[in-house]
Parts: structure tokens; C-alpha cells; sequence
């Protein structure tokens, strides 16, 4: 698993590649996680591109950082998800509340 992160004027890019899963779930949480503290931001995208496989603990990485940022007033995007990633998302209704942009 690689994460890459940028801020460009106000918006996180993070970009997740390889697999979240078990495996990386504990190190992909720790590198967002400061992340989010180290950055000044208003809107979070994770760029989904690159991300071959997401489990359920992948999806609880993903659902754990939008409850703290949803409390700090954030707005949270996914971009560009991969077709096997665009189905478990719609089936999980996880765009309800990170919905997907171009």
C-alpha cells in the first residue's frame, strides 16, 4: 500500500494504491491520520484510481476519517474509483456521504 498526499489551494489529494486491506488498514490509518492533523484544508478527495482492492477494514479506514472530518466541518469527495471499487462503494452507500466527483 502507498499513499500520496498534496494540498492544492484548500483541497487534500490523497491518492491510495495498491490494496487496503488487513494487511495495510493499520499503517494507511496512521499516515492519513497525520495527515489530516499536519495540513490546513477544507475539502478532503481521496483519488481512487490506483486502488486494486478495498476490504471491509478498508472501507472502516475510510468511514473512520470521514466521522472526524464530518465533525470538523469537512467535505470529503472520492475521484476517479476503479469499477470493482465504484460497485462495493454504491453497494456499501458509502457515496451518500463521500459522494464521487470527475
Amino acid at each position: 500500500m502507498e499513499v500520496k498526499i498534496k494540498l492544492i489551494d484548500n483541497t487534500l489529494y490523497i491518492m491510495l494504491i495498491g490494496e487496503l486491506d488487513d494487511c495495510s488498514a493499520n499503517y494507511t490509518r496512521d499516515i492519513l491520520d497525520e495527515a489530516l492533523k499536519k495540513y490546513s484544508f477544507d475539502n478532503v478527495v481521496f483519488e481512487l484510481s490506483q486502488l486494486e482492492f478495498m476490504d471491509s477494514t478498508g472501507i472502516g479506514v475510510l468511514i473512520g476519517r470521514y466521522k472526524n472530518l464530518k465533525n470538523k466541518c469537512k467535505n470529503i469527495y472520492i475521484s476517479n474509483p476503479t469499477k470493482t471499487i465504484e460497485k462495493i462503494f454504491k453497494m456499501s452507500g458509502i457515496f451518500e456521504i463521500m459522494p464521487k466527483i470527475s
